[in-house]
């Protein structure tokens, strides 16, 4: 890998230009708050969307339609995204402080440049749990428990690459537990659309963080890290679409059982519209991809923000009827 990947900083190249942790905050937090990739906000983004898919399409089906509290889980799910996110970054780079030295990428993190040391990181990990866990006792008793449980998938994460081809596998059963935890903070129990969202969410997963992984796929190749990216190789653009196939035909699955029982078609045509934007971009997305260029693969990847919103909108869109 060429260092024309680090940042004049020295940052990892995936950090947002002139974004406010260099600019605006104390030098003696920027180590922490890049630990918790504050200044690559992608991410946070990326957890909390699946929050508000799943709030959204449990208020769309419920005759009260959005309420009061689904602001709230809105709301709350924004902070939280943040804090997990970033107490879910901060344990992946304790675990992985040595094979970040290893990947020109990640060699620049606050742990493996020993910026941060590792009693500081863990306390920096139990503060933002802690934050994130006065959030979820704010929902009823159900979504507490799903939330808590959501801590067994984020201690898995770090370690699948060393066992599994797949670990965006793992990361996409983390990552879109928001739509298990937001769809039983409205209605009190995990019902089986939010199961189907769910299953969409970590097809999307799988297909965002394929394209994120090539940016490492050579040298984790040579240091013998797994990966989706590494194990399909040139096939990757093929497995692509088919994570798209299915994580639209999961989300399609989930809107229908939703909203079948409300008998409203113009609902249900909205947010399958919405599946279908979300799909559309999806594919823009592949027909843009270049593999072998890590800025492609960067920029590909960043824009899964603006897919994920798509669906957001039109579920919008069906609450205003």
């Amino acid at each position: 890998m060429s260092k024309d990947r680090q940042t004049p900083e020295g940052l990892v190249a995936d950090t947002v230009s002139n974004n406010w942790v260099n600019k605006k905050a104390p030098s003696w937090s920027q180590p922490y708050l890049r630990l918790s990739r504050i200044d690559r906000p992608i991410g946070t983004w990326l957890l909390l969307l699946p929050c508000w898919w799943g709030t959204l399409l449990a208020s769309t089906s419920d005759s009260l339609g959005f309420q009061l509290l689904d602001l709230w889980i809105v709301i709350g799910c924004g902070f939280g995204a943040i804090l997990m996110r970033g107490a879910g970054c901060t344990w992946n780079d304790i675990v992985d402080k040595d094979i970040d030295f290893k990947v020109e990428r990640t060699r620049h993190r606050p742990l493996p440049a020993k910026q941060i040391s590792i009693p500081s990181a863990y306390t920096w990990l139990f503060i933002q749990l802690l934050l994130a866990f006065f959030i979820l006792i704010s929902f009823n008793k159900v979504a507490i428990l799903v939330g808590i449980i959501s801590i067994i998938p984020i201690i898995i994460y770090p370690f699948a690459k060393r066992f599994t081809w797949w670990p965006q596998i793992f990361l996409g059963i983390a990552f879109n537990w928001g739509v298990l935890l937001s769809w039983s903070a409205h209605t009190g129990s995990i019902d089986s659309p939010a199961i189907f969202l769910y299953l969409s969410g970590i097809f999307w997963t799988l297909f965002y963080d394929t394209i994120y992984a090539h940016q490492d796929s050579e040298d984790d190749a040579l240091i013998g890290i797994k990966s989706t990216a590494v194990f399909f190789g040139a096939n990757s653009i093929k497995w692509l679409i088919t994570f798209i196939i299915l994580a639209m035909s999961f989300y399609i699955i989930a809107v229908l059982d939703a909203l079948f029982i409300t008998n409203d078609s113009s609902k249900i045509t909205i947010c399958i519209l919405g599946v279908i934007g979300f799909g559309t971009h999806l594919v823009w997305q592949v027909s843009k991809l270049d593999i072998k260029d890590w800025m492609s693969c960067l920029k590909i990847f960043r824009s899964n923000r603006n897919a994920g919103f798509i669906p957001v909108i039109f579920l919008i869109a069906s609450l205003l009827l």
